[in-house]
């Protein structure tokens, strides 16, 4: 059985007489190397070890106060039933309070073994458990930027940051002009000529300008540019935000007292806010401008005859619908990336899966509103 005596030097020892596991010492982290390597040695499953006495312990930290404890675990594992671990009255509080982080840590047990159904429910249920926490906690953060919007609102002048706000304006809306508006040229093209395809079976060409009308006007429009403007601004909040944060420049700007919602999230709201109707009109003037084009090539519907059919298939109401819309999904989607942002880690990984996170979460959340806003108007009979 070993061993560790040593009288001559108040060294940590231990020893094993009749029965009880006697320690001593200085069981510190000086010491701790070569008890760990004695006390691995050890037999637990042998002898017959009752109880265990570190009275004689004469200077003991939380790693020699660790050893002690495994020490003992590993006996009670082997089957041996060992009393209460005996150590100086004034290492009794260290020694309790290590052994009750161990039992609330608890062992590493393997995760039950689930039948396929089973880890498909449990997937299930864990996804909308998050999800619903993921909504709460996003309700609070909504709560606070609205407090703010209302507190600018009263104080403009104070509150305020109109060279941030214009700054959001121009990278969210001039520079997404170019992208905005190929992609809505190409839409309306696209949903012409299916329009036309469609309806030359009943030779009513005529009627895909009102197709196209109202199909942009009221959804199409709105909808894209809202989507494009999640995947382009809406990653970038976060990315930005989130970038900040790992270089802890969000930290220091609180330390220094300065809000961060004020200062980095209400220029962002406001500028998509702003930026965001204009962009859906320029969307839906190019979006009918390539419906007019394919119109023209493909059913020889002339341009006067194109603009005097669309007059009577939408006016202003028909516009104003979809342009309703826009502020809504563009406070949403700022929102969403901004919310993101704050929540990166302090890690380069992070940044990216949160970015995902934010453009899934905005994309779901405005195909969401624009169906409610369907319903509603729908209900309204407007």
């Amino acid at each position: 059985m070993p061993s560790i005596e040593n009288a001559a030097e108040p060294d940590a020892w231990f020893k094993i007489e009749q029965g009880v596991f006697k320690a001593g010492g200085q069981w510190t982290i000086a010491q701790s190397a070569r008890l760990d390597q004695k006390l691995r040695d050890l037999d637990a499953g042998s002898g017959e070890i009752i109880t265990m006495d570190a009275g004689g312990v004469d200077r003991l930290d939380s790693t020699g106060a660790w050893l002690l404890l495994r020490t003992r675990r590993a006996l009670e594992n082997a089957g041996r039933t060992v009393g209460d671990l005996k150590v100086p009255e004034r290492y009794a509080s260290l020694l309790e309070n290590l052994d009750r982080d161990d039992k609330r840590q608890g062992p590493d047990k393997p995760p039950p073994r689930m039948s396929p159904w089973q880890y498909r429910l449990y997937r299930i249920g864990k996804a909308t458990v998050e999800a619903g926490r993921q909504g709460w906690r996003m309700l609070g953060y909504l709560g606070r930027v609205t407090v703010e919007t209302g507190e600018m609102i009263a104080a403009p002048r104070k509150n305020l940051r109109f060279a941030a706000m214009m700054v959001q304006v121009e990278e969210t809306g001039i520079s997404a002009l170019p992208i905005v508006g190929l992609l809505a040229f190409l839409i309306g093209v696209v949903l012409a000529y299916q329009g036309a395809d469609q309806l030359k079976r009943f030779g009513a060409e005529i009627f895909t300008i009102n197709l196209l009308g109202v199909g942009v006007l009221r959804e199409i429009g709105g909808l894209i540019t809202a989507i494009i403007v999640a995947g382009r601004s809406g990653s970038a909040f976060t990315a930005h935000l989130g970038s900040m944060r790992v270089n802890q420049e969000i930290d220091a700007m609180q330390t220094m007292g300065m809000n961060t919602v004020d200062t980095l999230v209400l220029p962002r709201v406001i500028g998509l806010v702003i930026a965001l109707p204009l962009l859906t009109f320029y969307a839906n003037i190019m979006a009918l401008i390539g419906g007019a084009m394919m119109c023209y090539f493909n059913l020889g519907i002339t341009i006067p005859v194109f603009l005097r059919q669309l007059n009577q298939a939408v006016d202003v109401s028909t516009l104003m619908v979809g342009l309703v819309k826009a502020p809504v999904f563009a406070f949403v989607i700022a929102l969403v990336g901004c919310y993101e942002g704050f929540q990166v880690e302090r890690n380069a990984a992070s940044v990216g899966q949160l970015t995902t996170r934010s453009v899934v979460e905005s994309v779901f959340l405005v195909i969401v509103l624009d169906a409610a806003f369907s319903v509603m108007f729908s209900v309204m009979g407007i």
